[in-house]
């Protein structure tokens, strides 16, 4: 046999039922952005890879990004987020924009990872931010977004958990530890992996990483601290905005959340699945107060998260929460072409079927009518049309009911109202 040539490893094939997956995450995201006011953006797909070497941090440069240089000999990237797209777009435009502004995007991104459960090379991501507000109730808001579309597509409290924490806060404990700015990075992906390790081990990578044992000790003492959220008052309020948005249900603060890129300042919040077995964050995201500035522009603050479509579709199935009609097939009706002579009948048939906005499939060439209906019915296909040589000369039509075999004659101008009146049962 052939060899058949493979997909690259951690891509995907978006066969239609997939694909009509990945279009009803699209739609409820596109509704839930839209209800807060949000506007739908997008960048390019390949950006310098000097757009993120200063703010991203080394392991999404060094590590996971798709690099290689142009004909000229420039760096580019396949973009591996879109911040910094986002902060260069509007620094370009920052005097024609109005602030505060919200925007969302959906799109493809790619990174170098080792393909497993939840994670893969390319994928889909959901970004959404709000720029041009500097407060705790714009953080709580932001997030509020995500509470929506998890009510939206059914996901409760009791699924999943969005854990809030904050880097102001964070950096007076490391300052308080007698940590230094210069460790500061480090320590940050130390914690960040807390939970990637064992005890152990992790203690000991933060001893390979510089730190005392009495830091350590301190840092565990923090992480452990539930209630070290009343000492920001930043966290205070959002917890306190977040009541009347009708979210707390949804929040939890957590001292371990730090998200591991360079350029978060303050808010940072991740959500994960409270029960099953899918270990990896739903999405991430917090507020960023310099990234404009950083590519060109003036200051301007901002808040915003990105998810990834394959962690949230893999939860949504796990739960059974996609619609069992996504996917459909998406003409209902048939038009069986019965013979050479009844083609331009069963052509004219179709096109008066779709102009009366009825999707309609017409079958491609010459082939038995128990063939036709056999394609149709696993297809899904839910009526028949025939124009058979009696139909014909009579200016009749025969609509077959392909699941429970009933079927009816009438005039071919009334085949689209009744047919509508089939398809409404």
């Amino acid at each position: 046999m052939k060899s058949i040539i493979q997909s690259l490893k951690g891509t995907r094939d978006f066969y239609p039922e997939a694909m009509a997956v990945r279009n009803w995450l699209y739609q409820n995201l596109a509704q839930v952005s839209a209800s807060f006011g949000y506007q739908e953006y997008d960048g390019p797909f390949l950006e310098s890879i000097d757009l993120y070497a200063a703010k991203s941090g080394e392991e999404l440069v060094k590590e996971q990004s798709f690099v290689f240089p142009d004909r000229g000999g420039d760096l580019i990237t396949l973009r591996p987020e879109l911040t910094l797209s986002l902060a260069r777009m509007i620094a370009q435009r920052q005097r024609q924009l109005v602030f505060p502004l919200r925007w969302w995007s959906f799109g493809p991104f790619w990174r170098y990872e080792r393909p497993q459960k939840g994670r893969t090379r390319e994928f889909f991501q959901w970004n959404a931010d709000l720029i041009g507000v500097d407060n705790p109730e714009a953080d709580a808001e932001n997030i509020a977004l995500i509470a929506s579309f998890f009510q939206r597509v059914g996901l409760t409290p009791d699924d999943v958990v969005i854990l809030v924490n904050n880097r102001r806060l964070l950096d007076n404990q490391l300052q308080n530890a007698g940590i230094s700015l210069e460790q500061k990075p480090a320590v940050s992906r130390w914690i960040d992996r807390r939970d990637k390790l064992s005890s152990t081990d992790w203690e000991l990578y933060g001893g390979e990483i510089g730190l005392s044992p009495s830091q350590i000790t301190a840092m565990k003492s923090m992480l452990g601290n539930q209630n070290l959220w009343q000492q920001s008052e930043e966290l205070v309020r959002l917890f306190a905005a977040a009541g009347p948005m009708g979210i707390t249900p949804y929040l939890r603060y957590d001292p371990g959340i730090v998200r591991g890129l360079d350029y978060y300042t303050g808010t940072v919040f991740e959500a994960q699945e409270s029960r099953g077995d899918i270990r990896r964050a739903i999405l991430g995201g917090g507020r960023y107060d310099n990234l404009v500035a950083d590519v060109g522009g003036d200051p301007l603050p901002g808040i915003g998260f990105a998810m990834g479509d394959v962690v949230i579709s893999l939860i949504l199935e796990s739960k059974k929460l996609i619609p069992a009609n996504v996917g459909a097939y998406p003409a209902p009706v048939l038009v069986t072409v019965f013979d050479q002579q009844r083609l331009p009948a069963s052509i004219v048939l179709a096109a008066a079927l779709r102009q009366a906005g009825i999707n309609t499939n017409l079958y491609p060439e010459m082939a038995k009518l128990p063939k036709q209906f056999k394609f149709a019915d696993r297809l899904g296909i839910r009526l028949a049309a025939v124009i058979g040589p009696d139909e014909e000369a009579q200016g009749l039509v025969t609509i077959k009911n392909l699941s429970d075999g009933t079927q009816v004659t009438l005039p071919t101008d009334q085949a689209p109202a009744t047919i509508q009146k089939m398809l409404a049962r």
